[in-house]
């Protein structure tokens, strides 16, 4: 397991930035808005080859937190707690102000391993910031500009000599995240209350607060010796009330997830239905040919006569997706979870699914017995063979003779008629139709003496008739 070092300090001083410059990546929300980031999000620091560790960033902690802070206040402890090794970030620009000697109150008493990090250094004197902070007796300082990558090399240097340094084989096993499923759906739908309770723990803030969650939180899951990873997103709203630029990257990471995801978990709120909304994000999922299992949440407290009625909505408005499996859960009291696990593990299983061409070249034989082709223009398209040409989703491409008109119907049918006959439920299945060459194209037909013969005698036959 990789050491632990943790990004702990008060809202904006550019946690998440440096987490983003250390990791090489963009999975942490950065924006000017005190307060972005509210859950823990970890990513692996790899810029030490002999000590990789595994980095935490955190919300601001905030004096007198209540509600939200609160929760995010609570997450960064959390952090903290689990951590070897602490980065107190600090905001050269702001000084030194009490809620970072409170925050660094906490750390001593915790008994961390702390270093302190002055951020934003660019453009001002460098010994004039540090020297602000030396009231807080920290033995070691280091002045950074996180937006510019300045001074990373000198605090990896003292960050590693904290850390140990891990075997050979270590080094070189791949960690591997199992069956990555991203949960999406609109906002206050319980996507992080079925996340905590997967896991058995608070891991992700819940509250009934639209738009809770920000960021997509990635969190490794391992439920009867599989191994997950579970993609909590941001809830996605109509684009037309989206008028904050900061929900606007929510729902990009959000749309991104289901992309990065082999099984897609939409999540329904049972009582308010199916929305507009609901089916064009389902059309995404579509579009990127995920996997897709839909949980039906808040289904405890409706009476029968409110379960059959929205059991009926479902059936009519998710009628595109009808090879989707539809779990009814309740994510606040765990019913459901199981048969919600299973039907994600079909489903991937059924997105990875490997044909051979001669196996498919006999389904299709079978299902053009079973039902010919519509005509285009007089007559029958033909096809001839198949073969696979992907997986995740399953893709096979089908070569025949006039297969440039085949109606879309047709290619539902042939879909349906695959996914019946190997009983592949929850994945799209991807077909395309290609035309053979036509051997005798731009060839012309030369005729023996004899055909030109009677050629010539039936033209003058004719003739003579006129």
């Amino acid at each position: 397991m990789l050491p632990v070092v943790a990004l702990v300090g008060r809202p904006n001083v550019g946690k998440s930035t440096l987490f983003n410059v250390l990791t090489r990546t963009r999975d942490a929300l950065v924006h000017d808005l005190p307060g972005v980031t509210r859950d823990r999000h970890y990513g692996v620091c790899r810029l030490l080859p002999e000590r990789p560790f595994a980095l935490v960033d955190t919300g601001g902690f905030v004096d007198d937190a209540v509600g939200l802070d609160a929760h995010t206040a609570h997450q960064a402890q959390l952090a903290m707690a689990e951590a070897d090794l602490v980065l107190l970030i600090v905001d050269a620009r702001d000084g030194l102000l009490p809620t970072d000697r409170s925050i660094l109150d906490r750390l001593r008493r915790a008994g961390k391993p702390t270093l302190l990090v002055v951020n934003k250094i660019d453009g001002l004197d460098e010994h004039a910031a540090l020297a602000d902070f030396a009231a807080l007796g920290v033995a070691q300082v280091f002045g950074v500009a996180a937006a510019h990558g300045r001074g990373m090399a000198p605090l990896l240097d003292v960050i590693g000599t904290h850390l140990p340094a891990l075997a050979a084989d270590a080094l070189a096993e791949q960690p591997d995240d199992g069956i990555r499923v991203a949960i999406i759906g609109r906002p206050n739908a319980g996507k992080s209350t079925l996340v905590n309770r997967l896991l058995g723990e608070e891991r992700v803030i819940t509250s009934d607060v639209a738009g809770t969650t920000r960021d997509a939180i990635r969190v490794p899951l391992e439920r009867d010796g599989r191994r997950y990873t579970l993609i909590d997103t941001a809830g996605v709203r109509r684009r037309a009330r989206i008028d904050d630029a900061l929900e606007k990257f929510s729902v990009i990471k959000a749309l991104q997830s289901v992309e990065a995801a082999h099984v897609t978990v939409f999540m329904l709120d049972a009582r308010e239905g199916v929305s507009e909304q609901d089916t064009t994000l389902l059309g995404h999922v579509l579009e990127a040919g995920r996997a897709l299992v839909i949980a039906v949440n808040k289904w405890d407290g409706m009476d029968k006569y409110q379960r059959e009625q929205c059991a009926a909505s479902l059936s009519r408005r998710l009628d595109f997706v009808a090879w989707a499996r539809q779990v009814f859960i309740s994510a606040l009291h765990g019913s459901g979870i199981g048969e919600l696990m299973k039907a994600i593990n079909r489903a991937h299983a059924a997105s990875h699914h490997k044909f051979t061409s001669s196996e498919l070249t006999r389904a299709i034989a079978a299902a053009t017995a079973a039902y010919q082709p519509p005509l285009v223009r007089g007559h029958s398209p033909r096809l001839k063979f198949a073969h696979p040409t992907g997986t995740n989703p399953p893709s096979i491409l089908i070569h025949g003779a006039r297969t440039r008109h085949i109606a879309d119907g047709y290619r539902r049918y042939l879909e349906n008629f695959l996914r019946k006959r190997y009983r592949l439920e929850g994945t799209p299945i991807r077909i395309e139709f290609r035309d053979g060459d036509n051997p005798f194209a731009g060839k012309r037909n030369e005729l023996t003496e004899g055909q030109q013969r009677r050629r010539t005698r039936m033209i003058r036959n004719a003739r003579r008739g006129g």
